[in-house]
């Protein structure tokens, strides 16, 4: 089982928690009261500071509903956190641009994220591909 130090920004902010089984994946709250107008882009808090073990990576996105219940698109689309961000002040945020306007309320779960090994050491070599073609992008159709 792998260890990750966490560091809390201040005794109200929610404790992780990894329930394992239903999901891998582990909530993230916004820690402040925040009011966004459309179109407003902002960093959300989640004041935490963590130190993951080495050889991994945090890869952070939203909740499946954080657009529908605050109207929040992730700007960084998935945010990569690698081991070497672990000093004592580096509190994770999460890059939001606002579709409507919200309002955020500390404890609101909204992001959720996983550890994910590095990838392994790679090698491109150019040549010819062999694969069935499957008619380029787009090409599957609708249904």
């Amino acid at each position: 089982m792998e260890k990750i130090i966490i560091k809390y920004r201040d005794e109200s902010i929610h404790r992780l928690e990894y329930i394992g089984g239903k999901s891998d994946w582990i909530d993230l709250r916004s820690c402040e009261d925040m009011t966004l107008k459309k179109g407003e882009s902002a960093l959300v808090p989640i004041g935490v500071a963590m130190k993951l073990p080495a050889g991994y990576e945090a890869h952070v996105v939203p909740r499946s509903s954080t657009f529908r219940n605050f109207g929040l698109l992730q700007t960084n689309h998935c945010g990569i956190i690698d081991e070497s961000y672990c000093g004592p002040n580096d509190w994770r945020f999460v890059p939001v641009l606002a579709t409507r306007d919200t309002e955020i309320h500390a404890g609101d779960r909204l992001f959720q994220f996983r550890i994910m090994k590095h990838q392994p050491a790679i090698v491109f070599e150019e040549g010819e591909l062999s694969g069935t073609d499957r008619g380029g992008f787009g090409s599957t159709g609708i249904q």
